[in-house]
């Protein structure tokens, strides 16, 4: 094996190590759904997304979902992907409540519309795990 395609798979294999940490099913599904027709993508995806970023140590995986979050909610119609990374915000310890705190302050600075989809994503992320109805969020009169 040449230099490069070591390193190409010492990438790849440090980037699987950081999906796995944060994604369940879904996460996987993402890169398996581009086997058949962009391999490099996936291959991309997770040994320069998560190898080269999200590994870093600088900021921890909650962090790291919270600034996914909030991008996601920003640029809008990446819904699929905030489901996604709703699910593996759940898996490194985020709370419904504080997801949703996300998408609160998001509206202030990408508008109703942006975080009214983002909590559309959530309910159905949460509704799949059985997290729905979120106690305690009731608006004061």
């Amino acid at each position: 094996m040449s230099e490069n395609e070591t390193l190409r798979a010492e990438r790849f294999a440090s980037g699987k190590a950081a999906l796995d940490a944060i994604h369940d099913h879904a996460g996987h599904q993402v890169i398996e759904s581009l086997a058949d027709i962009a391999p490099e993508l996936g291959h991309q995806i997770v040994a320069w997304g998560y190898g080269d970023i999200y590994a870093r140590p600088e900021l921890a995986p909650q962090q790291r979902q919270l600034v996914t979050l909030g991008i996601l909610t920003a640029i809008g119609g990446s819904e699929a992907q905030l489901e996604v990374h709703i699910g593996a915000s759940l898996n490194v310890g985020l709370t419904p409540q504080q997801i949703i705190e996300v998408f609160l302050h998001s509206s202030v600075y990408c508008g109703f519309p942006r975080a009214l989809n983002a909590v559309a994503a959530a309910k159905r992320v949460f509704a799949e795990r059985g997290l729905m109805p979120l106690a305690g969020e009731t608006p004061e009169a």
